[in-house]
């Protein structure tokens, strides 16, 4: 895109790929409108409205502790077991609603992919922020239960933002990736379901992560979910161990799947209005 004489001229990029990240920024009003959109129409015309936002947290921590603390009786370090899954669940109801929503987002707005110019990366980055509402509602569950329970926070507390902004940058760089390959084979919303699954059980979610051996604990920390539950359960529980040093392998991995998504998705869009 070129702007000469208050003229904006669109044309196929050429020479090395720019991601133009400021014209993203440039269009954050449409973020806003686009995220607030979808806030909107997940509840309109819903029964329980917001609820489910707790309600899927709250049953799957029942059917949780039932299992895994009635019958497995997994380890948690003293931490009760309710607490101990859904300091899990809340990031990771979060985080899979986001790379769902973002794998559709330019599928489902195809009028807007062909019909109208902006960046778009805005679809993907819109769809991420607004699923952060569910976040913080299922969060309150949490906090009334740490208060039920008892817990009071500790300074780790501080560093639960950082774990959300890992989750967040985890489910942009995934989403960016899916995205892209969805317009191309809308295979990949038929499979992410179970792709989902597995990576939940590949996930600390319903187990304490030092149930793995030591020997690999430096593989398992290629998957950044492992420390975003890690780093939940560390912030909010007591007698939880701290993420470890493997955590700065999971936070390079994100940098550097997000960094390649993004240049991924943009050397793609060129072919979105034509493919969706």
């Amino acid at each position: 895109m070129i702007e000469k004489n208050g003229i904006i001229e669109i044309g196929p990029s050429s020479g090395w790929l720019k991601l133009d990240l400021a014209e993203v920024w440039r269009h954050r009003e449409i973020i806003y409108i686009l995220a607030l959109r979808d806030i909107k129409v997940r509840y309109k015309q819903s029964l329980a409205g917001i609820s489910w936002a707790i309600i899927q947290p709250l049953l799957t921590m029942i059917v949780f502790t039932a299992v895994f603390a009635g019958v497995v009786r997994v380890p948690t370090a003293g931490s009760p077991y309710p607490l101990f899954s859904l300091a899990a669940l809340v990031p990771w109801s979060y985080f899979v609603h986001a790379i769902t929503k973002t794998t559709a987002c330019l599928v489902s707005d195809r009028d807007l992919v062909t019909r109208v110019y902006f960046p778009r990366l805005v679809l993907p980055i819109s769809t991420v922020l607004g699923g952060l509402v569910d976040f913080f509602i299922a969060f309150s569950l949490l906090v009334i239960l740490l208060f039920v329970y008892g817990i009071a926070p500790t300074a780790a507390v501080l560093l639960l933002p950082f774990f959300l902004l890992l989750t967040i940058l985890t489910a942009l760089a995934l989403g960016l990736w899916l995205a892209a390959l969805n317009v191309q084979y809308r295979d990949v919303n038929n499979a992410l379901p179970f792709f989902t699954q597995v990576l939940m059980f590949i996930s600390p979610v319903a187990y304490p992560s030092n149930v793995i051996p030591e020997k690999w604990q430096l593989v398992y920390a290629l998957n950044p979910m492992a420390t975003v539950i890690n780093g939940f359960r560390w912030a909010l529980l007591e007698g939880q161990r701290p993420p470890g040093l493997y955590s700065l392998v999971s936070v390079a991995v994100v940098f550097i799947a997000l960094a390649g998504g993004l240049y991924f998705f943009r050397w793609q869009e060129d072919r979105f209005a034509d493919v969706v």
